[in-house]
């Protein structure tokens, strides 16, 4: 992999950490993009054939006037229309959580992608645990801002449950990297506990 370019400051910090593992001049599909701020970033900055997948109307719409190819769509369902090896990269930032069907999500991206960018956040991080520990209850805090009950997180999932999930599917980590609360950026092994205590975040590169 070629040596980064500068990352845009205005860019959320594991939305860089994604930019940096995408090679210029790639075929990428966002999943679950927003408004397109990374994809945007990654059409000018690295010259890649940008395109877009988005449940929320709002978003599409947002990501549409800045220029982008971006659709509504659901990762659970509408993946499966897409051919096989269409991209170089296909990316799921902070979404896998929200998905029905983790797993089919995860095989679909790597059917239509030579790569797979997978982040979310790491429900093992110690603050979490502390809180179920000492209040029994699910924690609200910015890590979780959402109560139980109105929360679109369906599928917790720790640093270690998706390094089994990788295992069990035979998918190989190519770069694995997490965030700790103060936003410092750790490169782990796939056996690391220290990252699944102390990591935020996670993102993962991986491969078939």
């Amino acid at each position: 992999m070629i040596a980064p370019t500068p990352i845009s400051a205005n860019l959320r910090i594991d939305l860089k950490i994604i930019a940096e593992m995408i090679d210029p001049h790639t075929r990428v599909l966002d999943i679950g993009c927003g408004d397109g701020e990374l994809l945007a970033y990654l059409q000018q900055h690295r010259e890649v054939d940008a395109r877009g997948m988005e449940l929320s109307m709002q978003g599409v719409q947002k990501a549409v006037a800045r220029g982008l190819a971006v659709i509504q769509g659901d990762a659970d369902i509408d993946l499966v229309d897409y051919p096989d090896d269409a991209f170089d990269y296909v990316i799921l930032s902070k979404t896998l959580q929200a998905t029905h069907n983790p797993r089919a999500v995860v095989e679909q991206m790597l059917r239509i992608g030579r790569h797979a960018i997978v982040s979310f956040p790491n429900f093992a991080h110690w603050r979490t645990r502390l809180d179920l520990a000492l209040r029994g209850r699910m924690p609200v805090n910015e890590l979780l801002p959402y109560s139980w009950y109105e929360t679109p997180n369906i599928h917790f999932c720790t640093i270690r449950d998706f390094v089994d999930l990788c295992r069990t599917m035979d998918v190989r980590i190519k770069a694995s990297v997490s965030l700790d609360a103060d936003g410092d950026v750790q490169r782990f092994t796939a056996d690391s506990r220290w990252a699944n205590l102390l990591g935020v975040d996670a993102v993962f590169l991986l491969g078939k």
